[in-house]
C-alpha cells in the first residue's frame, strides 16, 4: 500500500497536476477568484483520485446512509495527512493575492466546544443511523491500533479542505465579494457539496447520501469559520470524519 502511496497516487495525479498548476501560473495575480477555483479542481483532483486506488473507500448502509474507510496502513495514512498539512501551509502563506484570506483563528475553550458541538450536531443523526447496521455492513471493523494514523489524517488531512473552502473561499466571499454571514455560509456549504458532486454521481455512483452529509458538515464547517476561524472548522471537519472512519 505504500507504493500506491508514493508512486501509483504520484503518477495518476501527474497530469492534471501540470494542467492546473499551468492554468494557476498563467492566469496571473490579477484573477484571485479563478486561482481559487484553480486550487479547488486541484483538491478533487487529489480526492477523487484516492478512490480507485483503493486509499479509501465509500459506501451506503442498506438504510441508505453513508460510511468510509481508509486503507488500514498507518505509514499511508499518516504521509496522507502530513501532507495535507503541508500543503495547508503551502497555499496559506504562498500566493501573494491569496494570503489574508485564511483567517486562523484561537483555539480557546469556546472555540473547541462550538467546534465539538457543531461536529455532534452532524454526527449525532449519522451515527444514530449508522448504529442500526452491522458494521460488517457499514464498511467493517477498525483495529484500534490505527486510531492514532486515522486521527493525524483526519485532522491533517481535513485541515487542507478547510484551508481551501472554509480560508480561501469563504473568506473571499466575505472579503473582497462582500457577502453577508447567512448568505456566506449558505454558499461555503453549497460549494463544499458542489466540490463532491462528482464522487457522489461518477466516481463512486453513491448520489444523495454523499451530497447530504457534505452539505450538512459543509454548513456546520462555515458556521464553525464564521465564529472562530479555520482552525476551530478543522476541528469539527476532523472529529466527523475521524468518528466515521473509525467504525464507532
Amino acid at each position: 500500500m505504500t507504493s500506491i502511496l508514493f508512486v501509483d497516487y504520484p503518477l495518476r495525479l501527474l497530469p492534471g497536476a501540470l494542467v492546473l498548476a499551468a492554468a494557476f501560473l498563467l492566469l496571473g495575480h490579477a484573477a484571485p477568484l479563478l486561482r481559487i477555483v484553480v486550487l479547488l479542481l486541484g483538491f478533487v483532483l487529489m480526492r477523487d483520485a484516492m478512490t480507485p486506488l483503493g486509499l479509501w473507500s465509500l459506501g451506503a448502509a442498506p438504510n441508505g446512509v453513508l460510511w468510509l474507510r481508509f486503507a488500514p496502513d498507518p505509514v499511508v495514512l499518516a504521509g496522507l495527512g502530513a501532507a495535507g498539512v503541508g500543503l495547508s501551509l503551502a497555499i496559506a502563506h504562498g500566493p501573494r493575492d491569496l494570503r489574508g484570506l485564511v483567517v486562523w483563528g484561537r483555539l480557546g475553550p469556546r472555540a473547541v466546544g462550538d467546534a465539538l458541538g457543531a461536529a455532534a450536531a452532524v454526527l449525532a443523526p449519522l451515527t444514530a443511523l449508522l448504529w442500526m447496521v452491522p458494521v460488517d455492513q457499514r464498511g467493517g471493523a477498525v483495529a484500534v491500533a490505527l486510531l492514532p494514523a486515522l486521527a493525524v489524517l483526519a485532522f491533517g488531512g481535513n485541515l487542507l479542505e478547510e484551508v481551501l473552502f472554509r480560508g480561501l473561499l469563504q473568506g473571499y466571499l466575505a472579503g473582497p465579494l462582500g457577502y453577508g454571514p447567512v448568505r456566506t455560509v449558505l454558499l461555503s456549504g453549497l460549494f463544499f457539496a458542489a466540490g463532491h458532486v462528482f464522487l457522489a454521481s461518477t466516481v463512486t455512483g453513491l448520489g444523495w447520501p454523499v451530497l447530504v452529509f457534505t452539505l450538512a458538515e459543509g454548513l456546520a464547517c462555515a458556521w464553525v469559520r464564521l465564529r472562530h476561524g479555520v482552525l476551530a472548522a478543522t476541528v469539527t471537519h476532523g472529529t466527523v470524519i475521524l468518528v466515521l472512519v473509525s467504525g464507532l
